[in-house]
C-alpha cells in the first residue's frame, strides 16, 4: 500500500502550496474545430473546445455558456445575437455544437465562454475568440481556373506566374481572399508573400475534392494601385508522385483567385481570376516534388508593382462538378531551422553538409558570385564510405535543386514547390569556397502542435524519442506518408493505423486525421474495399489486411483520444461497408479471399506470420471496433450484429490456427502478441500464449523479430500479462534487431528496416530501404503508457477520465511524460530512490483520474497535483 506520509496518506500538492483568492474556474484555450480563430470555415455547425483551469483540488465545471456575436464588442460584452446558448448545466467542454444563426460566406462570428465551478460561482467571461465562413454556397464561387496552356515535350515543367492590377479608391473596413489550385500555389500582394501556408492547398484526391484556403488581407491592401500574384507548381496534380510518370489527375497546373473587398461606405468589389489575368514563365524553370526545383533568378517575375511587357492571358476553365471544400486541417509551414554541423570534400569542388538530424523540407542557400553561375544541391540521408553522398535508395526521385545566379550581390534561394527527406546537402558549381552559413535546413511538416513529452533517466531511450518525434514530424506532411525521400511519399494505410496512437501523444493530430480520414473514405472502392495509400494512388487494387483496416482503426483512434463522435458517426457508413465487403467473401469467416497484396506482417525478421492468421485477426479486431462504433453511436441494431459476428470471427480463429496448449499457426512472436492485443483467445488459453510469446523471445537471446504490423502491440501486449522486464529488455537493446542498435549506427529517425544498415552487410536493398519510416516508432504509445504512465480511460474517451500507470523497469531510474490533451495538461513523473518509487501527478481540472501504483494500491483522485510515495514492488 501506499507509504504514510506525515500526517497524510496521499499528499495532495495543492494543500501543501497556499492557495489564494477563491477557486473560480477560467475557461482558456478557446478553439472551433481544433483550430485556434480559424478563417475560411466551411462547416455549418462547427463545435467548440475549451479547457477550464483552477487553482483548487477537484474543480469541476457545473455549467457553461456560449455567446456568439457578429461583432468581438458584442461578443466581450456577452450579447449574442449569433446564438446565446443560455446557462447549460453541464461539465462538457469538448465538442459542443454551434446551435446558432446560419453564417453567410465569408461571415465573422465572435465567441466567448463563461462557466460555473461546482461550487455555482461563475467564471469571467473567456477572451473573445473567433471563426470566420468560408464559401457555403457553391454559387457564391465566381472565379475560373486559370493557367498555361501545356508545354509539349517538356520532361520537367516550368512553374506558371499570374497576375492582376487593380486599384483601391476608398477605405476599406474588410478584405479577404480564397485561393486554391490544381497543383500548388503560393501567393503574393505586391511582391511579397501571403501567408505562410506551403503546399497550397495540400494533398487531396483532386477528382473527389480540391481544397481551398482563406487569408485576411484587410491590412495588404493599399489606397491607389496593388497587384495580385500567384506562382503555380506542379505538386501532387500532375507532378510525380509515387513512382508514377506524373499527370495522374491533370496535365497542367492552374490557379483560383477569389477576393472579396469590402469598404467603410458599405460597399463591395470582388477580384476574381479569369481570362483577363496576365500570365508568364520565370525563374522556376522546372519543379517537382520528387526530381527537385530549378531557379533561374535572371528570370524572375517580381510582381511587387507596375508589370511592363507584353504578356500572354491565361486559359480559364470554369468551375466543374469537383467540390471546393475549405482546409481544416494545419497547413505544412516552416517549422524549424538546423544549421550543419559539419563540412566535408570527399571532392575537389563537391562540399558535403553534415545537418547532423535527417529531416523533411529544403536548403537555403546563400552564395554570391556572378550572373550565371550555376549551383547544384543534392540531398541525402546516408554517406557512402568514402564520404560522397548515398543516393541509391532515393530510386527514381532525383531530388536535386539548381540555382542560377543573378549576380553583383548576395543572393539567398530557397525553393517553392519541392521537398527533401535528407540529413547531407551536397553542393557543386559553388563560386568560390562555401562556409558554414551557405546552407540552412529549412524543416517542414504540417503544423500540427505538439503535446507530448516523454523523457528518462535512459539516453537511448530518450533518442528514441526523439527520432520517433522526427519521424512523425517529416512524415506527417498533408498527409501521413510513409517516407520522404524516395519515389514514394505516399499515404500508406498500415503504417498509418499502427502509429495513429503514437501520433496523438506527440502531437495535436484530431484536425490532421479528420483531414486523412476523408481521404481515405474518397479512395474506397464502390465495393467497399479501402486502398493501401490514400489518397488512392498508383497500384489500383483495393486494401491488403493490416492495411485497409485503417479506414476503422484510425477513426476510432480519434475518438477515443479526442472524444471525437461526430467523425466517427461520418466515417461509420465507410468502415461497415468494410467490414461488408471482407465478410460477403469469407463465409466461414477466416479472411483470404479479397485479401489483395496482403502484405503481411511487412519487414519481420525472418519470422514471418502465415497471411490468414493475420488477416482474420485483424478482421475480428476492426469488426470490434465496428461493433464498438455502433453502440457509442446508438445504432443497437448494428451493434448486436458486429458483436456477433466479431465472436463468430474469433470462434474462427481459435479452430482454424490455435492448438489446446496455445500453439498458434506460425509460431510467429507477431502471431502470439495480436492474438493476445485483440482478444482472440479463450481465458485459459491466455496465460499459456503470454509465455509462448516469452518463450520465443527468449529464443531469440532477448530480441524481437516483428514488422510492421506487430511490433506496435508487442510491448504494450508483453506488460499486460506481466512480463514488463521483457519488455525493458526489447525497449534498452542496442544490438541487432533492436531500436537501439539503429541509433548506435547514427540514425536520428526510424528505419523503415531493422536492417537498414548494418556493420557486417552495410546498405539493405536499396529498393527498399528508408532512413525516416515512422512504423517501427509505434512503441512510442508504450513509453508514454507504460514508462511514464498516461493513459486514457476507453469508457471515457478524449482523457475525461485519466489512467496513471506507471510501471518501472529497466533499470531506469526516472522517467516523465506531459500531454496537452484536449482537457488540458496532463503530466506524470517518478523517480526510484532507495527502494521507494515516488510519483508526482498532474490532473486537469474538470477530470478525474485512477493512479495505480508499483506495490498494487489504487488511488482515485480528483483533479490537482499530487504526490505519492510507495515501495517499488509487493
Amino acid at each position: 500500500m501506499v507509504r504514510l506520509m506525515p500526517r497524510t496518506l496521499l499528499l495532495p500538492l495543492a494543500l501543501v502550496l497556499p492557495v489564494l483568492g477563491a477557486a473560480q474556474l477560467s475557461p482558456n484555450r478557446l478553439r472551433c474545430e481544433y483550430l485556434e480563430n480559424p478563417i475560411g470555415l466551411d462547416v455549418a455547425a462547427p463545435r467548440f473546445n475549451w479547457i477550464v483551469e483552477s487553482s483548487a483540488q477537484g474543480e469541476r465545471q457545473s455549467a457553461y455558456q456560449i455567446v456568439v456575436s457578429s461583432t468581438a464588442a458584442g461578443a466581450a460584452h456577452g450579447q449574442g445575437d449569433l446564438w446565446d446558448s443560455g446557462k447549460i448545466a453541464s461539465g462538457q467542454t469538448t465538442q459542443v455544437v454551434y446551435a446558432g444563426k446560419q453564417l453567410q460566406s465569408g461571415q465573422v462570428a465572435y465567441w466567448t465562454v463563461t462557466t460555473w465551478n461546482r461550487s455555482g460561482e461563475s467564471s469571467k467571461r473567456s477572451s473573445v475568440a473567433h471563426w470566420q465562413a468560408g464559401i457555403m454556397r457553391p454559387e457564391d464561387w465566381r472565379a475560373q481556373w486559370i493557367g498555361l496552356p501545356v508545354m509539349p515535350n517538356k520532361t520537367a515543367r516550368p512553374a506558371t506566374y499570374v497576375w492582376k492590377s487593380f486599384d483601391i479608391a476608398k477605405p476599406i473596413k474588410r478584405a479577404y481572399v480564397y485561393a486554391s489550385a490544381k497543383g500548388l500555389y503560393r501567393m503574393t500582394l505586391d511582391g511579397k508573400r501571403v501567408g505562410n501556408d506551403i503546399f497550397t492547398p495540400g494533398w487531396t484526391d483532386y477528382r473527389k475534392r480540391i481544397q481551398y484556403e482563406t487569408y485576411d488581407i484587410t491590412g495588404r491592401l493599399k489606397r491607389g494601385p496593388n497587384l495580385v500574384g500567384m506562382a503555380l507548381g506542379d505538386g501532387w496534380y500532375c507532378g510525380h508522385v509515387g513512382n508514377t510518370s506524373g499527370n495522374d489527375y491533370g496535365d497542367r497546373a492552374m490557379g483560383l483567385v477569389q477576393m472579396e473587398i469590402e469598404y467603410l461606405d458599405g460597399s463591395h468589389d470582388t477580384i476574381v481570376s479569369d481570362g483577363t489575368w496576365n500570365a508568364a514563365r520565370g525563374a522556376i524553370e522546372a519543379n517537382d516534388l520528387l526530381q527537385g526545383e530549378s531557379y533561374d533568378a535572371r528570370k524572375e517575375v517580381k510582381m511587387d508593382g507596375p508589370m511592363a511587357g507584353e504578356w500572354l492571358h491565361p486559359d480559364a476553365v470554369a468551375l466543374d462538378a469537383v467540390p471546393l471544400v475549405a482546409q481544416h486541417d494545419p497547413t505544412v509551414q516552416q517549422v524549424a531551422e538546423i544549421k550543419p554541423k559539419k563540412i566535408s570534400q570527399p571532392k575537389p569542388g563537391v562540399y558535403v553538409y553534415d545537418l547532423a538530424q535527417n529531416m523533411v523540407g529544403w536548403a537555403r542557400l546563400k552564395v554570391e558570385g556572378k550572373s550565371g553561375d550555376k549551383v547544384q544541391l543534392r540531398f541525402a540521408e546516408m554517406l557512402n564510405p568514402d564520404g560522397t553522398i548515398y543516393t541509391t535508395n532515393l530510386r527514381g526521385a532525383k531530388a536535386t535543386d539548381t540555382y542560377t545566379l543573378a549576380g553583383g550581390k548576395p543572393e539567398t534561394y530557397e525553393p517553392t514547390f519541392t521537398f527533401h527527406g535528407f540529413r547531407y546537402v551536397e553542393v557543386t558549381g559553388y563560386p568560390g569556397t562555401p562556409g558554414m552559413d551557405a546552407i540552412t535546413g529549412v524543416v517542414l511538416s504540417s503544423n500540427n502542435p505538439v503535446t507530448g513529452e516523454f523523457a528518462c533517466s535512459n539516453e537511448l531511450v530518450n533518442k528514441l524519442q526523439h527520432n520517433i518525434f522526427w519521424g512523425q514530424r517529416g512524415n506527417y506532411l498533408s498527409v501521413p506518408t510513409d517516407c520522404p525521400q524516395r519515389d514514394e511519399r505516399l499515404g500508406w494505410m498500415g503504417d498509418a493505423q499502427i502509429f495513429a496512437r503514437t501520433a496523438c501523444f506527440n502531437n495535436d493530430v484530431a484536425a490532421f486525421l479528420t483531414k486523412w480520414t476523408q481521404d481515405v473514405v474518397d479512395a474506397q472502392s464502390s465495393e467497399g474495399g479501402f486502398s493501401d495509400v490514400s489518397p488512392r494512388m498508383g497500384d489500383d487494387s483495393d486494401g491488403a489486411p493490416a492495411w485497409g483496416d485503417a479506414g476503422v482503426i484510425v477513426p476510432w483512434t480519434v475518438y477515443q483520444c479526442y472524444g471525437d463522435t461526430r467523425l466517427l458517426d461520418e466515417r461509420y457508413p465507410a468502415m461497415r461497408k468494410w467490414i461488408e465487403y471482407i465478410d460477403s467473401v469469407n463465409p466461414d469467416h477466416i479472411w483470404v479471399k479479397r485479401s489483395n497484396n496482403n502484405f503481411g506482417d511487412w519487414l519481420n525478421v525472418q519470422d514471418d506470420t502465415p497471411r490468414p492468421v493475420l488477416a482474420t485477426a485483424y478482421f475480428a479486431h476492426s469488426t470490434d471496433l465496428l461493433a464498438r462504433s455502433a453502440r457509442v453511436l446508438g445504432k443497437t441494431e448494428d451493434a448486436e450484429k458486429y458483436e456477433a459476428l466479431r465472436d463468430a470471427i474469433r470462434a474462427a480463429f481459435i479452430q482454424h490456427f490455435v492448438d489446446a496448449e496455445g500453439k498458434i499457426q506460425g509460431d510467429s512472436q507477431t502471431c502470439y502478441v495480436i492474438a493476445l492485443a485483440f482478444d482472440l483467445l479463450p481465458k485459459d488459453r491466455r496465460a499459456n500464449v503470454a509465455d509462448r510469446l516469452a518463450k520465443h523471445i527468449a529464443e531469440r537471446k532477448d530480441h524481437l523479430s516483428t514488422g510492421f504490423v506487430g511490433v506496435g502491440y508487442l510491448n504494450p501486449t508483453l506488460t499486460a500479462f506481466g512480463k514488463s522486464d521483457l519488455a525493458y529488455k526489447l525497449l534498452t537493446n542496442d544490438t541487432y534487431p533492436s531500436w537501439g542498435y539503429s541509433i548506435r549506427q547514427g540514425a536520428t529517425t526510424i528505419w523503415e528496416r531493422w536492417d537498414g544498415w548494418t556493420d557486417t552487410k552495410g546498405f539493405q536493398d536499396p529498393g527498399m530501404n528508408s532512413f525516416n519510416h515512422y512504423s517501427l516508432g509505434s512503441v512510442g504509445e508504450w513509453m508514454y503508457k507504460s514508462v511514464a504512465g498516461i493513459d486514457l480511460d476507453p469508457a471515457k474517451p478524449g482523457y475525461e477520465h485519466i489512467i496513471i500507470h506507471p510501471v518501472p523497469g529497466g533499470g531506469l531510474t526516472w522517467a516523465r511524460a506531459s500531454l496537452d490533451s484536449i482537457h488540458g495538461r496532463i503530466s506524470s513523473s517518478w523517480r526510484v530512490s532507495g527502494g521507494e518509487f515516488g510519483l508526482d501527478v498532474a490532473v486537469p481540472a474538470n477530470t478525474t483520474a485512477t493512479v495505480y501504483l508499483p506495490d498494487g494500491s489504487v488511488r482515485e483522485v480528483e483533479s490537482g497535483k499530487f504526490h505519492f510515495v510507495s515501495p517499488i514492488g509487493r
